[in-house]
């Protein structure tokens, strides 16, 4: 049975002291559930919140990490310096770090092999622009880009790994993809994932949704089969519907 996990991105948002108060403020609402809890933040208050989130269930990620151990790197992370405050969790191949910030599918293996081998639990994001998903292009561009993210990783390191499908025309927009729709797209990245290691791995990857998920659709996505969490943007910035969506 995979655990559920829902983790909040909270992109370029909140001060230090308004995320320890939001982490301060779930902390007691999310004690007794299910559901891994998984908040990830800008690099400049994760030891605050690793701080504040201490003897909680509530785990702290990050949204990006460097590839290298160190180097001339300007204003890049790297895994070590994230170990070293207590992350647990990083954000990679984001689609809003491949618009941005050229970030690609070599890259997000190399940041997906990096963070195994230091011990961070992997966010994978993979999904389809809307020009890809009228050209029928979803299924391939997942394939793609799945394929190559799990490129030269063990068996006993994939099952690590968390995959969030994310559609780049849900993420911001208010539009969400149906449920059966996530769904099956979902199943069908489950689908690469066995036919790269077999049906054992396959079943035990957890693959999240993302995409305008909110409080009022949350449980309609996490009644789908193969759907094992959600990745929140904006929903997941108030306490209040933080705690609606993990108490989905």
């Amino acid at each position: 049975m995979r655990k559920p996990i829902i983790a909040g991105n909270w992109k370029m948002h909140k001060t230090v002291a308004e995320g320890v108060a939001f982490v301060n403020a779930i902390k007691p609402e999310v004690t007794d559930t299910d559901v891994e809890v998984l908040v990830c933040a800008p690099f400049t208050m994760l030891p605050s919140l690793v701080e504040a989130a201490k003897g909680s269930s509530v785990k702290i990620g990050a949204q990006n990490m460097h590839f290298e151990d160190f180097g001339a790197y300007t204003g890049e992370i790297s895994a070590d310096m994230l170990l070293d405050i207590g992350v647990t969790h990083v954000i990679i191949g984001h689609s809003e770090r491949r618009q941005y910030f050229a970030e690609t599918d070599e890259t997000v293996n190399l940041k997906t092999l990096k963070a195994l081998s230091k011990g961070l639990v992997p966010v994978v994001c993979c999904g389809e622009t809307l020009e890809q998903r009228e050209a029928g292009e979803t299924k391939n561009v997942c394939k793609t880009q799945i394929v190559k993210a799990f490129e030269n990783i063990s068996a006993q390191d994939a099952v690590k790994v968390v995959v969030a499908y994310e559609p780049i025309w849900a993420i911001g927009t208010g539009k969400t993809a149906s449920s059966q729709d996530a769904n099956d797209v979902i199943s069908y990245i489950r689908e690469v994932i066995e036919s790269v290691y077999g049906d054992e791995v396959s079943e035990e990857v957890r693959i999240q949704y993302g995409g305008s998920v909110k409080p009022a659709n949350v449980e309609e996505i996490m009644n789908e089969a193969d759907i094992d969490g959600a990745l929140v943007g904006g929903a997941s910035l108030e306490a209040d519907s933080f705690v609606q969506l993990v108490n989905f």
